[in-house]
């Protein structure tokens, strides 16, 4: 992380506790649902990953500034270039409405940042990742931080040993990030989510 986007400093970040979400726990509200079964967004995969990263950069009412600098974003980028990187986009008539990118190293996913320009799209997208992450055998979502929104979809804490054993087990683990349809529906990515791991 950087402490803002002009600083060109990088720090690495250990935290006593580290928030995951449990790919056979993860749970989808009802409303929620209908919106993924609606097909409302077109969810893409990798489509416009640079424009993912700009939008999560982006400054808000509620957040002036980013972690995210030009020196992260040239490192996102060349893990993008080496196939180490995705993002997962929800769009609506033709324009990017939300979506998330993250980092995939064996079978664990690190989500880095989320942006959502439209009711639930990010939701969405987060939705179509675990489906993904399911399909393709990873064993570890990281979310780094648990919030109130990550909660809701059964996000937890986890203390640092607890963390660092999982990640162990998942790095060395093979997973496939494309083994889910690029185009997979809303219906197939909840039947997805609903298969037990």
């Amino acid at each position: 992380m950087a402490d803002a986007r002009e600083d060109d400093q990088i720090y690495l970040i250990d935290p006593e506790e580290r928030g995951v979400i449990p790919l056979g726990g993860f749970h989808v509200p009802r409303r929620l649902a209908r919106t993924i079964r609606s097909d409302r967004f077109q969810v893409r995969i990798n489509a416009d990953f640079e424009a993912v990263l700009d939008a999560c950069a982006l400054a808000r009412p509620d957040r002036p500034e980013t972690w995210i600098s030009e020196p992260i974003k040239a490192l996102y980028m060349e893990l993008y270039r080496r196939g180490l990187a995705h993002s997962v986009e929800a769009w609506s008539d033709g324009k990017f409405a939300g979506g998330l990118y993250g980092v995939s190293l064996g079978a664990a996913f690190f989500g880095e940042s989320m942006v959502s320009f439209a009711r639930d799209a990010s939701k969405v997208a987060l939705a179509h990742l675990v489906a993904r992450l399911k399909a393709g055998q990873y064993r570890l979502l990281d979310a780094q931080f648990m919030t109130d929104h990550l909660s809701q979809f059964g996000g937890l804490t986890l203390s640092r040993d607890q963390y660092r054993k999982r990640l162990a087990e998942a790095i060395v683990s093979d997973a496939d990030f494309f083994r889910l349809e690029a185009y997979a529906g809303g219906s197939e990515v909840l039947q997805a989510i609903s298969q037990a791991s």
